[in-house]
This record gives structure tokens, sequence and C-alpha cells, in this order.
């Protein structure tokens, strides 16, 4: 059978689910009395964790002490998020666009950040027409200080990687933005992140995972971060340019082919979809779309 925009249909490949137990998986979570914790995860299931005490991005020490997960929340708090827009070559093809001479830079509000299984908020100022769009993407987080990085030491400042889905409001990042994307991105709930951080040590090579996304069951997007046309260190040094990345700087490293406001017809999201996005060794990010009002969700 066919996907939207005749993407073929396929089981879950058993990258999309499955994690690599031979390296840890760090969580932040909300623990059965309420408490934020943060902790290694005790298997690919997330539903229990060893407390970890100190900072992942300084001393830590994880804990004997394991302890139920209720929630899961963002797997960090980010203190800024900076988004990287036409960084696939495929996506580039599919927009009929020529690969940009330098990083295409935005910014999307922290607010934007929700976890895993928490929802889509569609705001009513998206609903004057159909506009809002997925977009898998690579997040890296920044762990110390990061200015005029260079080509042999902009790796030395990742503290690891999860999944971003860059939700988008077409109409108003193309149309309405006055030539600006940031608004159009940054609606509450529009950035969730998880549902895990993998830290900088122990992801082998983050310019060769596989990526994609599913709605509602459905493969839509099926890419490869090899197909990044800035790499993550370019990254790094381009947005450290005279300019201090803080720790916890969230970089969204750009989305592969597959978006669906260029498909035909356009596919865009609607109340109930669910959406869920895979990456190679980070898991699965899981939320559903909904309408109009709804509980913000917490960092």
């Amino acid at each position: 059978t066919q996907s939207h925009g005749g993407v073929d249909r396929k089981m879950h490949s058993a990258y999309t689910s499955s994690l690599h137990a031979s390296f840890p998986l760090y969580i932040r979570f909300l623990d059965a009395s309420g408490t934020e914790c943060a902790g290694q995860a005790v298997s690919d299931e997330l539903k229990q964790a060893r407390l970890v005490k100190g900072d992942l991005a300084g001393t830590f020490t994880v804990t004997d002490e394991v302890v139920n997960v209720k929630e899961l929340l963002t797997p960090v708090k980010p203190s800024s998020i900076i988004g990287i827009g036409l960084n696939y070559q495929r996506h580039a093809r599919e927009i009929n666009a020529k690969p940009p001479a330098y990083p295409l830079v935005f910014f999307k509000n922290v607010n934007a950040a929700v976890a895993t299984d928490r929802p889509i908020v569609i705001p009513p100022l998206c609903l004057n027409k159909p506009q809002v769009d997925y977009e898998v993407e690579l997040a890296v987080v920044i762990g110390k200080p990061c200015f005029q990085a260079t080509r042999d030491n902009a790796m030395d400042y990742v503290l690891g990687y999860t999944i971003a889905n860059d939700v988008s409001a077409r109409w108003w990042q193309i149309d309405a933005g006055g030539g600006q994307w940031c608004f159009g991105k940054s609606f509450d709930s529009f950035c969730p992140l998880g549902p895990l951080l993998v830290l900088a040590k122990d992801m082998l090579n983050p310019q060769n995972l596989r990526l994609s996304t599913r709605l509602n069951g459905v493969l839509v997007q099926d890419s490869n971060t090899s197909d990044m046309i800035f790499t993550i260190a370019d990254l790094i040094v381009h947005l450290s340019q005279g300019t201090t990345l803080e720790p916890g700087t969230v970089i969204l490293t750009g989305t592969p082919e597959g978006v669906g406001f260029v498909r035909k017809p356009p596919l865009f999201l609607k109340a109930g979809d669910i959406l869920e996005l895979s990456i190679e060794h980070l898991g699965t990010l899981r939320n559903q779309v909904v309408v109009q009002e709804a509980a913000r969700s917490r960092l």
C-alpha cells in the first residue's frame, strides 16, 4: 500500500523503536510524588530510572536508587532553541531550492518545548486554513559555554542528542511572517523534544543516523543525517561566531525530505493525528495533535 504522497507504507523497522542498551539513556521525569528528577533509564521502556546526582554537563553519579517514572519531561530544559532551515540535500531538491551558501538560521521560543506524549496544540490563529506541518530533526544540546568554536573543537561542546519535531504553521511562516520564520514556528507546544538524551561521548557517529516520521502509522519521512548540507560541527562553528551559545542551547539541525506542505495534495496536521518521530539510537518521540484550548505543558 501507498502512504500519503506515494511513500510506501512499512512496518516499523527495528531502528525506529529499538535502543542500544550498550550505552546509557538519560531522561528527565516526574516521580510518583511529582518531584522532578534526572535519571538513567533502566530499560528501553523508560518506566524506571536510576537517579542521577549532579549535572550531566559536568560531574554526576548514577546512584543505585531506582524510582518509577510517572511522566517524562523534555530531556533538557532549553536555554534557547536555534533552528536551521534547508539543511538536507534531498529536502532542498523537493522544494526546488538551491542548497544555501550559509546556514539558514531562525529561533524558536523556548515555550514551544514539550515532552513526548504531551499534545501538540494548534492555536486558534492557525485555523484560518490548513497549515500545521511536521519536521523530524536531530537535536543537538550544547553542554558548556561555546564561543568562537573551531572545526577542531566544535564537537567538544556537545552534551548530547535527542529528537525534535520542528512543528511549523506554514501560512504564518511563509505568507504572514514578514519574511521571518520565527513566529510561525514558535507557538506553544510547537517543539516536542525527547524522549531521552544520549550523551555525545556515547554517540559514535551522529552524521550517520536514520530518521523518520510516521503520521497515524504511515511513513512520511525516511532519511539519514548523512544527507545534511552543513554538518553538526559546521553549524556549531557558524553559530558561535561572535555569539556565546549557553549550556542548554538546543540546535535543531534541519529536516529531511517528506514534509507535508510540498506534497500533492498537501498533508497538514489535524486534531487526533498521532506523530511518531524516530531516530536511530534515540527512540521514538510521540505526540498527538489537538486543537485550540489545552493545558500548558511543562518543559
